[in-house]
């Protein structure tokens, strides 16, 4: 998919309820994937549902739903292979056949805590559904293993049907993020408040919706071949972006006479002014897909970083004693440098 794809309105409202539709998509294609089963009259019908849900239903993004797909089929091959090594088995001798499976689930136990967890459990699973049949029946045992193999393909199917993207889904839950960020630091640094705004809980609120973000790293990096490393940095400049408003909503209502000086600097004032058209700037490019102006704004950034630098050199040894002041200089010159680098991570995947 392309990174840079600009977002209608209608996907924004899609992927705002994907649970919604996430709801809808399994339920046609459980009953679509029912009405086949039953139409083709296929042995041991209810494999295939029980695949397609197991494979559709936990997640429903297509960078997910792929790997997690192959790793059943993958898994079930492997898992039926031992199962019907273990009805040959059960044939001549019944302690052989309990050996045999025992050392099987010793792999896939071993296996679960491994790299694909997933893929181990499903040799497990398969073998237990594959040795269920009646001694010595493989055409049942056949037809198990296929049906299982025939359910994620179907889930495959349903899901490439107008699929949910992370990426997408990412893209919008940040440019919320940096919307609400934005109304947050608005409200901090607003010269018409005669008392401090009360922003804690929101504060919590937006750090909680970050840490939900890291779901969407995998799938998303999946689908774009964006390096992970990337959403990790976004991922960890967003949360620190919260850490530094707290801080600077802090010193920027420490005293009365320290607020008053605060709000009359021009060079302050440039820099709170930049910093919201940066923000905004950045809400758009992840809905549009155009990182130009967000680029624009970084370079201006730059420059503020450079004049806070020579705001603070330029303090006297008497005003380092408004420990607010200086504290509060020092992280308007830290929270341009967050979003100067977010704002270059930002245009690096969307250019992807």
């Amino acid at each position: 998919m392309r990174p840079d794809k600009s977002l209608t309105p209608f996907e924004i409202r899609i992927y705002r309820h994907y649970r919604l539709v996430h709801g809808i998509r399994i339920a046609v294609a459980f009953v679509l994937a029912f009405i086949l089963v039953r139409m083709l009259n296929i042995p041991e019908g209810t494999w295939p549902l029980i695949t397609l849900v197991v494979v559709m239903g936990p997640i429903s993004f297509w960078g997910n739903v792929v790997p997690r797909a192959f790793q059943r089929i993958g898994g079930t091959i492997f898992g039926a292979t031992l199962g019907l090594v273990a009805l040959k088995l059960e044939l001549y001798s019944l302690p052989l056949m309990f050996l045999w499976c025992g050392m099987a689930m010793f792999i896939c136990g071993y296996l679960a805590l491994g790299k694909r967890p997933y893929q181990a459990l499903l040799i497990g699973i398969t073998l237990s559904v594959v040795v269920g049949a009646p001694p010595g029946d493989m055409a049942t045992a056949l037809w198990r293993s296929g049906d299982v193999i025939f359910g994620s393909l179907l889930a495959m199917l349903f899901t490439s049907l107008y699929p949910q993207r992370a990426f997408i889904h990412w893209r919008i839950q940040m440019a919320e993020y940096i919307h609400t960020f934005s109304k947050l630091y608005q409200t901090s640094v607003s010269p018409n408040l005669v008392e401090r705004p009360r922003l804690e809980r929101h504060l919590n609120q937006m750090l909680n919706n970050v840490v939900k973000f890291r779901a969407l790293i995998t799938p998303a990096s999946k689908e774009t071949h964006i390096q992970k490393s990337i959403f990790e940095a976004i991922q960890t400049i967003s949360r620190n972006m919260i850490c530094t408003l707290e801080l600077q909503t802090n010193a920027h209502w420490a005293s009365r006479e320290s607020h008053f000086l605060m709000i009359n600097s021009r060079k302050l004032r440039d820099t709170q002014a930049l910093t919201l058209t940066t923000l905004t700037s950045i809400s758009q490019a992840l809905y549009e897909g155009n990182p130009l102006p967000v680029k624009a704004n970084s370079e201006r950034l730059t420059e503020i970083i450079a004049e806070l630098r020579e705001l603070m050199q330029q303090q006297s040894p008497g005003a380092l004693q408004e420990t607010s002041i200086h504290g509060y200089v020092w992280l308007n010159l830290e929270l341009a440098r967050q979003l100067e680098l977010l704002s270059q991570l930002i245009c690096k995947a969307l250019r992807k």
